[in-house]
């Protein structure tokens, strides 16, 4: 099924694309930050996925994509990082508009943060050598330190938000790593990672969709606010 991959991407789309204009909603007004974000954070996580890529700590089943290349990446593989964010994106916020008390005190968010960060530099110093564990877990240690210190409101409700998005990722991410099909679609170099397998998925690609999701959340939320100030200025 060589059109696997596609169908993963628009299936996780779909939905979320279509109630984007839903009219409480209205998640289409937030288009341009969106996308401005997914750009942005596509300059990271692309030249991140073409190294590792081109060294084999991960790769492609040809059987599951088209066979369209760019920079050694499937088409599917970029199209993974703007309909990925997407979907989780409208989920947090379409989350936090049915449930808007949906978050945790500030004292628990920054103790989550805390201890998260001291485990994942911990994690990161003792597995340096394994670069999936490393990169993956430095680079969400320091987003979080980032966000705490800019955003902690951010942190209070993603914590929440992104445990219901694991529901979605769970599924998808299975199919990815080969749930409920006869070979994974995407694969994975374990001499890379903690062989720790949640199912099929490896623990690490938790880290690396709370990182890539969080990222999108916390620009957007920027370029928000930065329109907010220049209007509330006039």
């Amino acid at each position: 099924m060589d059109y696997l991959y596609l169908l993963l991407n628009l299936g996780s789309l779909s939905i979320p694309f279509l109630f984007s204009f839903h009219p409480k909603l209205n998640f289409y007004k937030r288009w341009k930050p969106l996308f401005i974000s997914i750009f942005i954070s596509m300059l990271l996580f692309i030249p991140w996925d073409i190294i590792f890529t081109i060294n084999g700590i991960w790769g492609f089943n040809e059987d599951y994509f088209l066979g369209v290349k760019l920079f050694s990446l499937p088409i599917e593989e970029w199209l993974f990082f703007i309909c990925i964010p997407y979907a989780c994106t409208f989920t947090h916020y379409a989350l936090l508009y049915y449930f808007p008390n949906m978050k945790l005190s500030q004292g628990v968010t920054k103790t989550v943060s805390y201890l998260l960060i001291m485990l994942l530099v911990i994690l990161s110093i003792y597995n340096s050598t394994k670069w999936y564990t490393f990169i993956n877990f430095m680079l969400a240690a320091m987003l979080i330190i980032k966000v705490i210190k800019k955003n902690s409101a951010l942190l209070s409700n993603y914590y929440l938000t992104f445990l219901v998005m694991l529901i979605p990722f769970f599924i998808v991410n299975g199919i990815l790593t080969g749930s409920f099909i006869t070979e994974e679609v995407v694969w994975y170099n374990n001499s890379e990672n903690l062989n720790i397998r949640l199912f099929t998925i490896p623990i690490e690609d938790t880290i690396y969709a709370f990182t890539l999701i969080l990222l999108n959340l916390f620009i957007m939320k920027l370029l928000e606010s930065k329109k907010s100030a220049t209007t509330s200025r006039r």
